[in-house]
């Protein structure tokens, strides 16, 4: 599942907010470097599954795309802070969720169209929390 440098298709956001927030502030985020690789790992299944849904077969990234958004979802927890996502996120951890699980539907039942929107909607969950605890320091008074 290599990328070959090409922008993400899938998840822009996630991808976008989590390049700023590993570079932003001028020093090394390791939790947001390592939702910004799961969130390119699945990006990349995600691609593979799409062709394969269009061609109507089975490959590898077909069946590897759930560990892979579950694994992108684990990376955010630990990014944002379980408690965090428990309780304040919950929102987003419930989004997240819910897409992720129209996401598999999709892929089962071969459901292009649903694949496509359920994707908005868990790159826009997961980018949103990643931006909110970004900004959470910064609004809190001094």
């Amino acid at each position: 599942m290599l990328n070959h440098g090409r922008q993400p298709t899938f998840l822009p956001l996630t991808v976008a907010v989590t390049v700023s927030a590993s570079t932003g502030s001028g020093t090394s985020d390791d939790g947001a470097r390592l939702v910004r690789r799961r969130a390119e790992e699945a990006d990349t299944a995600a691609a593979g599954c799409w062709a394969a849904l269009l061609g109507g077969c089975h490959p590898p990234e077909r069946r590897a795309l759930p560990r892979q958004l579950s694994a992108l979802a684990e990376a955010t927890a630990r990014y944002v802070g379980n408690g965090w996502w428990t309780e304040q996120g919950n929102g987003y951890r419930r989004r997240v969720a819910e897409a992720q699980l129209r996401i598999n539907d999709a892929v089962r039942e071969g459901d292009g169209a649903e694949f496509a929107e359920a994707f908005v909607g868990y790159d826009q969950a997961v980018a949103t929390a990643v931006v909110s605890v970004r900004r959470e320091p910064e609004s809190s008074p001094r």
